[in-house]
C-alpha cells in the first residue's frame, strides 16, 4: 500500500505538464476559468414555454445556487429535412447565424445574455462544427462545403441519419465556420464555446479557429473529447470531457468492479498535467436521454459521485434539473419539460460544493500550485479519500463508494491538523483521530 500512495503523490500532485502550446492564448486558463463551474441549460425542456424569456426568470435562482457559467445547448434553427421526432435535434442546424424560433428572437437572446452578465455569469454556447442538418443554408449556397459519398450524395454522419458531415479540407468552409463563430462573440458578447464532438473535427481547424476568434476577446473553450484518447486536442481547449471516467465509474457501480481501477484511472488523468482541465459530471443531455439519470447509473453512490465532480482537479459540470433532483430521462426530439417543484431539494447541497470550489484555493482547476493526494485508508476497496493542498489551504474529501456501511480510518501522513466540515460546520482535529463510521451514501468534505 505504501507503493500505491507514492504513485498517487507522483501522479496527482507533483508532476506538471511541460508541453509548450503553440497558441499564445492557450497559456494556463484565466483566473475565472480555474474557479468556475458549468451549468448546462436545455432551453427546450427547462420551462413549459421553452424560451429564453422563460429561462431568464430562473437565473437569479441559479446565481444563488452558486452557478458561475451557463452553457446553452444549440440555439440555432433546426433543420427540417430528415429531422427526428416532431421537433428535431438541436444538433442538426439549418443556419449557423440565426436563432431557433422555438426559443424566441435574437433580441430575446441578447437580452438574456446581458442579464446573465449583469448577474455575474459567464455564458458559453454549444457549437456544432462537425456537421449540419440536411437543409442547412450551405447545402444550397455552398454544397462543396460537404463531404460526399461516391454517388455524389451528402455523407451522413456516423450513426445519425439526420445530419451530414462537413469537409474540413475545404479552406473556404473553414473560414465561413470561423466567421460564424465570430458572429456570436461580436453580436451577443458570449464568453466561449462548448464544442460538440470536437475530436471528430481535425485538430488543426481548432488550432486555426481559436486564435482567430479570440482576436475579439479571450474565450473559454470546452471540448467534447477525452484527452486520454485525443491528447493533441488538449493543447487547444481549456477543458475536455472525462468520458472514460464516466463510463468506468458507471461500470464500477453496476458491475461491482474494483475501486482500485477507478483510482488508477485518476492517476492517468493527472499525468496529463495542468495545461488543460477535465470537466467532471454525473449527468448531461446525452447521458440523461440515452443512458439514464445519474440515479440509474450510480444508485447509492450518486451523491458521493457528485461531491467528487465538484472537488477533483478540473471544472464541475451540472445538467438542467439536477438540483431537483430530476429523476426522469428527458425526451430529446420532443417537448418534455422538466417537472419543477418549489423545493429544489439538492440546491443547498450543490450550493455548498460550488461555493467551496469557487472560493477555496485548494480546489482551483488547472493550477500547478495545487497538489492532490490519494489517501490510504483501512478500507481502500470501499473508500475514496483525497486531500488537495495549495499552500496553507487544504480540502479533504472522503467518499463511501460502496453499497454498504463502512467503519474505517485514514492512515496517511498527508492528513493532519484541524479542519471544518463544510456541510455541518463542525470542526475536527485529525491529529487526535482519523476514524470514520460511514453509512451507505455517506460523504464528508472538510476545509482547513
Amino acid at each position: 500500500m505504501k507503493k500505491l500512495i507514492l504513485l498517487a503523490i507522483i501522479g496527482l500532485g507533483i508532476v506538471s505538464c511541460t508541453t509548450q502550446n503553440t497558441i499564445n492564448t492557450m497559456d494556463l486558463p484565466k483566473e475565472w476559468k480555474r474557479t468556475t463551474n458549468i451549468y448546462e441549460v436545455n432551453v427546450r425542456q427547462y420551462t413549459p414555454e421553452g424560451t429564453f424569456k422563460a429561462f431568464e426568470k430562473e437565473m437569479p435562482r441559479l446565481k444563488k445556487m452558486g452557478v458561475r457559467t451557463l452553457w446553452f445547448m444549440p440555439i440555432t434553427p433546426i433543420a427540417q429535412q430528415n429531422k427526428k421526432g416532431s421537433l428535431g435535434s438541436p444538433y442538426a442546424a439549418s443556419d449557423y447565424t440565426s436563432i431557433n424560433p422555438e426559443f424566441g428572437t435574437m433580441n430575446d437572446f441578447k437580452h438574456m445574455i446581458n442579464e446573465a452578465h449583469r448577474l455575474g455569469f459567464k455564458v458559453i454556447i454549444d457549437w456544432v462544427a462537425n456537421h449540419t442538418g440536411w437543409d442547412h443554408v450551405w447545402t444550397k449556397t455552398h454544397p462543396e462545403f460537404y463531404l460526399k459519398d461516391p454517388d455524389g450524395k451528402f455523407h451522413i454522419a456516423s450513426g445519425m441519419d439526420d445530419i451530414i458531415e462537413l469537409d474540413y479540407k475545404n479552406q473556404e468552409m473553414r473560414l465561413a465556420m470561423i466567421d460564424a463563430m465570430k458572429f456570436w462573440v461580436k453580436e451577443t458578447g458570449i464568453d466561449g464555446f462548448r464544442c460538440d464532438l470536437a475530436s471528430w473535427v481535425e485538430v488543426d481547424f481548432w488550432q486555426q479557429a481559436r486564435p482567430e476568434v479570440e482576436k475579439i476577446k479571450p474565450l473559454f473553450w470546452l471540448g467534447e473529447f477525452d484527452e486520454l484518447e485525443s491528447p493533441e486536442y488538449g493543447k487547444v481547449f481549456d477543458a475536455s470531457y472525462s468520458w472514460k471516467w464516466m463510463h468506468k465509474s458507471a461500470d464500477y457501480y453496476k458491475k461491482n468492479e474494483p475501486l482500485q481501477e477507478l483510482k488508477d484511472l485518476l492517476l492517468q488523468y493527472s499525468k496529463i498535467g495542468d495545461n488543460s482541465m477535465r470537466a467532471w459530471f454525473t449527468a448531461n443531455h446525452d447521458e440523461n436521454s440515452w443512458n439514464g439519470t445519474e440515479y440509474e447509473k450510480y444508485g447509492v453512490i450518486t451523491k458521493p459521485m457528485a461531491v467528487f465532480s465538484a472537488t477533483w482537479n478540473g471544472v464541475p459540470l451540472l445538467y438542467s434539473g439536477q438540483e431537483l433532483p430530476n429523476m426522469k430521462r428527458l425526451e430529446f426530439f420532443e417537448k418534455d419539460a422538466i417537472k419543477w417543484t418549489n423545493t429544489y431539494q439538492m440546491a443547498e447541497f450543490y450550493k455548498t460544493l460550488l461555493d467551496l470550489k469557487s472560493s477555496n484555493p485548494a480546489l482551483r482547476g488547472g493550477d500547478a500550485n495545487v497538489s492532490t493526494y490519494l489517501l490510504n485508508t483501512t478500507a481502500n476497496d470501499k473508500i475514496l479519500a483525497y486531500v488537495r493542498k495549495n499552500g496553507k489551504d487544504e480540502v479533504l474529501v472522503v467518499l463511501n463508494m460502496s453499497k454498504e456501511p463502512v467503519n474505517f480510518s485514514i492512515e496517511d501522513q498527508n492528513l493532519s491538523g484541524t479542519f471544518r466540515n463544510i456541510f455541518d460546520r463542525t470542526k475536527r482535529d485529525f491529529n487526535s483521530g482519523k476514524e470514520f463510521n460511514f453509512k451507505v451514501s455517506d460523504y464528508a468534505v472538510f476545509e482547513k
